[in-house]
């Protein structure tokens, strides 16, 4: 084939065999995908699998990352109930190099509250009925452009001239995800979204001149309600005195305490619990149109351009607790690392009652990937070839909506009375008292109280130009080589209007009732357990978001409640790359058939990082702990950074008989920094608590991480389509990155909250704890004083907790801030086990494939300690099984994909040292079709057909950071097919 990545890395004698084998073998059906996926393995230098086509128009699974995934040693990352990013071998997605018929693919993507830091490419964009093939190298090579530790996953698109003639294929489906069911009417889509696609590949002129064209859309609504504990965790000493521990045994608050944790424990509180239900539109379109031309039999030209686009709306509706730490009561867990079963606030629902939020939020994202490419690939002789690829991609994901591509309504009712939260079960119940005569929650005191409409942006641009050759010695040696040159543009910018009236703003009388729909919660997690206790808080309101942004905007202004093109802070990162490799490989032969290739790649970075930050100019108290950060005018900062590596590669293979093939390999691969590591300029976040803020700062200096990768295997193919494998690999990876969190005091900002006022309400009686009080003791008494802007009392209560601003003024304390900054810390191994078979039931038509991964590290996380750890993320075991009957037919596959628990990340969503773990997960997969005819294709697919959740905690099980229910998907559609 007529790719760079597939001409590189061949070794001498499997240049031509490989492709002559690919070529004459017609793949259709599941066993045949199989063998031609065992057959690539078989012939591959180094240690490699990979997944073919069914047939034309069909690969295994609809989304790309869930067949990948089916790949010994890969595991993926679920978004939005689909697969979405992989990782390899423990390494995680941001470490695993994507190619596009062996061009460098750009990524781009948009997380909730600003532009992704991640380089993983997002395989949810990208439809299968267009690809070909996908292999994953999982052993390094001179060859291969640089990024992937995990491995380099190359994906094929189909060549009009690989594949001559007519080839045509047009299919069409109808999907139902039962998730869209489990909404509440206001947020449902479609109950059957359509999926249509096809592929037209013709030659004409004696086979010289080749064009191909695909295109595919589809749409799918869809659902997933969850709970979780979104602002994470406060972990603490028992013996620690601090803002949101638990009083001290001995003390009379002690008394509320059950199995209070020990002076030597370690445990949780949680920061808030909230309860969400989203209803989700995504429409998908993919092309893409070749054009080939072969003038002579030694010269072979393509042109392609690829587009994909994503365009993904949310709509959100939830209800939410946020904890102050007042006085409380608890049980617990034992140590030594304790969690709390029952955690309850104390609150008075009559004379101070807190907000029961019942916010609601509008997401709309677009993101668009284009690439344009020209391939000449020439070989005068049959000893010597040329290649030249240039290609010019990017991946751009934007707001899709006026309102931005985040837009978030803080709603409240002022009615909450103590609150208590219980962690016993999968499901968190909340339970909420309401203020005395009141049985339900009331619309006439429910109002719009803070905002958020951010505008995120991100955008990724490669040029990449590559000249490889070939030489061939004589018929069993051949030299590799090439140059390449790389200009890679990051750019991440974000804008964000923010409202910071969390508390009453006294406009409850200006929304009618009838906006808030009242809505109960159970039925929406009847699939978490723990969902039935009947002490759960079992109502909320719902409502539409253009109908209450609208009124909010008439009160205080359309400005206020719309996203802002212009961007505050605005990142840019350049890397100019260039390469070189050379590659020798030989076949011969010591009494057994032997192969090697020995290389050398030299790669050199350059890296510029320019980013427009903005200054911060004060800071003002809006709520209980709800400190917000006045930002001024915006300056650019310009850093730069360098590095360069020899990176060697060594394969071995061995045939110990005609069936059993023995492989080692060595090899020396980097994976380059997150785009926010190396960005340069420093950012404060707007919200700022009573004990200080955070903010991050970049560092392009940084170096990529650099692993050292030793493999062994053993393949036995035993029979035909058949064949079993053990292999070994340890990685020896340096430069992991950690992060620095420095105490910094930028721009000398007054904090308000230990100022003079806050020191005088402390002194009058409040305690240092009661945020409340010591709020209404400053507005009381200094109203209209420097920097205190009380709002009226509330007439129809005046006894509720005052609202307002209060500023910090000159002598108050200088705030004080945790900035995390990245740094080469660490070095760090990994090793695992990699367990094959593949088993066709001789000529009945049933077959099997299985396999299981095994990886280990003694860099893990270790929940007792509370400070900053390093340990490697995404480590865990994984296991597939697939079994499947097929005959001239019929087909049918069942495949079941589980991954063990892992460490997804080692910050939670507050921006603390806390673990978040991702709980072992299975899915089971079916799909069936019946041949109608040599040309008709009827086809039937069910996804999480037995209906799992996904659960994330953190130190303990009982720590729930997120627990999310979704739905089963089904499918049923038609595949048309004429040609040659």
């Amino acid at each position: 084939m007529s790719l760079i990545l597939g001409t590189a890395v061949a070794l001498p004698a499997f240049s031509a065999e490989t492709t002559a084998e690919l070529e004459e073998v017609v793949v259709t059906g599941i066993r045949g995908s199989l063998n031609s996926s065992m057959e690539l393995k078989r012939d591959s230098q180094g240690v490699m699998d990979g997944i073919v086509a069914e047939d034309i128009g069909k690969f295994p699974d609809t989304n790309l990352a869930e067949s990948m995934q089916r790949v010994s040693g890969v595991s993926i990352d679920r978004s939005l109930g689909e697969g979405s990013k992989v990782t390899v071998r423990g390494v995680g997605p941001d470490f695993n190099l994507v190619l596009l018929n062996g061009r460098q693919m750009p990524a781009s993507q948009l997380e909730e509250t600003g532009a992704s830091a991640s380089r993983a490419f997002d395989f949810a964009n990208l439809a299968s009925e267009s690809i070909a093939a996908i292999e994953v190298y999982k052993t390094s090579r001179a060859s291969t452009p640089t990024g992937g530790i995990g491995a380099t996953i190359n994906i094929k698109t189909a060549r009009p001239l690989d594949n001559p003639g007519l080839h045509t294929s047009f299919g069409a489906k109808g999907v139902m995800d039962t998730s869209v069911d489990n909404l509440p009417k206001s947020l449902q889509g479609d109950s059957i979204t359509p999926e249509v696609s096809g592929i037209y590949s013709q030659t004409f002129g004696d086979d010289r001149f080749g064009i191909s064209l695909s295109a595919s859309y589809q749409e799918r609504d869809f659902g997933f309600n969850q709970a979780s504990v979104g602002n994470g965790w406060k972990s603490f000493a028992g013996d620690e005195n601090n803002w949101g521990t638990i009083p001290q045994a001995g003390t009379p608050a002690a008394a509320n305490i059950v199995n209070r944790p020990d002076a030597t424990d370690t445990y949780s509180v949680p920061q808030n619990l909230g309860y969400s239900v989203n209803g989700v539109e995504r429409k998908r379109t993919n092309g893409q149109l070749t054009l080939q031309y072969a003038p002579t039999d030694t010269i072979t030209t393509t042109l392609d351009y690829t587009y994909s686009e994503n365009k993904i709306a949310q709509q959100r509706n939830e209800l939410s607790v946020w904890f102050n730490f007042g006085p409380s009561a608890s049980t617990w867990t034992d140590g030594p690392v304790s969690s709390p079963l029952i955690y309850s606030e104390f609150i008075d629902a009559n004379s101070a009652p807190s907000d029961l939020s019942m916010g609601g939020a509008k997401f709309a994202t677009k993101n668009q990937n284009k690439s344009i490419g020209f391939n000449t690939e020439w070989k005068p002789t049959d000893k010597f070839g040329l290649e030249f690829d240039f290609h010019n991609s990017s991946a751009e994901s934007g707001p899709d909506s006026p309102y931005g591509s985040n837009a978030v309504l803080g709603v409240a009712g002022f009615f909450r009375g103590t609150t208590t939260a219980d962690f016993s079960r999968d499901f968190p119940v909340i339970s909420v008292q309401l203020p005395n005569g009141m049985s339900a929650i009331d619309p006439s005191r429910t109002e719009v109280t803070g905002s958020s409409f951010r505008n995120s942006y991100m955008k990724t641009e490669i040029q990449q130009a590559q000249l490889n050759g070939n030489l061939e010695f004589f018929e069993d040696s051949r030299l590799d080589f090439g140059v390449g040159l790389t200009d890679l543009k990051n750019r991440s910018a974000y804008s964000n209007v923010q409202q910071d009236t969390w508390a009453s703003n006294g406009d409850a009388g200006a929304y009618p009732d009838s906006v808030w729909r009242a809505d109960t919660v159970r039925h929406y997690f009847d699939n978490i357990g723990g969902s039935g206790n009947p002490a759960l808080f079992n109502q909320f309101f719902t409502f539409d978001f253009e109908t209450v942004r609208n009124i909010a905007a008439s009160l205080g202004g359309d400005q206020n409640y719309r996203a802002s093109p212009i961007f505050q802070v605005d990142r840019r990162v350049e890397e100019e790359s260039q390469s070189a490799f050379v590659q020798y490989s030989q076949r011969w032969e010591w009494g057994l058939p032997m192969q090697g290739a020995v290389g050398l790649r030299y790669e050199k970075t350059d890296v510029t990082s320019r980013a427009l930050v903005p200054t911060a100019t004060g800071i003002v108290w809006v709520a209980n702990n709800e400190f917000s950060l006045q930002l001024g005018d915006a300056t650019f900062e310009k850093l730069e950074g360098d590095y360069s590596y020899v990176l060697p590669s060594l394969d071995f293979a061995v045939d110990l008989t005609d069936t059993i093939k023995f492989r080692a390999s060595y090899g020396e691969s980097i994976g380059r920094p997150l785009w926010d590591q190396i960005q340069g300029g420093r950012t404060l976040d707007q919200l700022v608590r009573i004990n200080g803020g955070t903010g991050t700062q970049g560092n392009p200096k940084l170096k990529p991480l650099e692993s050292q990768n030793i493999d062994f295997s053993v393949e036995w193919y035993y029979g035909n389509s058949s064949y079993m494998s053990v292999g070994y690999f340890k990685k020896n990876i340096d430069n992991y990155i950690g992060t620095t969190v420095v105490t910094q005091s930028p721009f000398d900002l007054a904090h308000p909250g230990q100022g003079a006022y806050f020191q005088e309400a402390v002194a009058s009686g409040c305690s240092d704890r009661d945020l409340t009080c010591i709020r209404n003791f400053i507005f009381n008494n200094h109203d209209g004083d420097p920097g205190v802007v009380a709002d009226p009392i509330n007439p129809a209560d005046p006894t509720a907790a005052r609202t307002g601003r209060i500023a910090g003024l000159p002598g108050d304390p200088i705030a004080t801030f945790n900035i995390t900054v990245p740094a080469n810390q660490r070095s760090a191994s990994l090793d695992g086990w990699e367990f094959n078979i593949q088993h066709m039931f001789w000529e009945t038509g049933f077959g099997v494939s299985a396999n299981y991964t095994l990886v280990d590290s003694g860099l893990t996380y270790d929940n007792y300690n509370r400070g900053q750890q390093f340990a490697l993320e995404g480590l865990s075991d994984a296991a597939n099984l697939v079994a499947f009957y097929e005959n001239e037919k019929f087909q049918v596959r069942a495949a079941y994909n589980w991954r063990d628990e892992f460490l997804a990340r080692r910050f939670d969503g507050g921006g603390l040292p806390n673990p978040i773990y991702t709980e072992a997960y299975g899915q089971l997969d079916v799909n069936a079709s019946y041949n109608w005819n040599e040309n008709l294709t009827l086809m039937a697919e069910a996804i999480n057909l037995t209906d799992e959740i996904y659960r994330q905690h953190s130190r303990t099980s009982h720590q729930v950071i997120m627990v999310q229910q979704t739905g089963p998907r089904f499918m049923i559609g038609a595949r048309y097919k004429f040609g040659n």
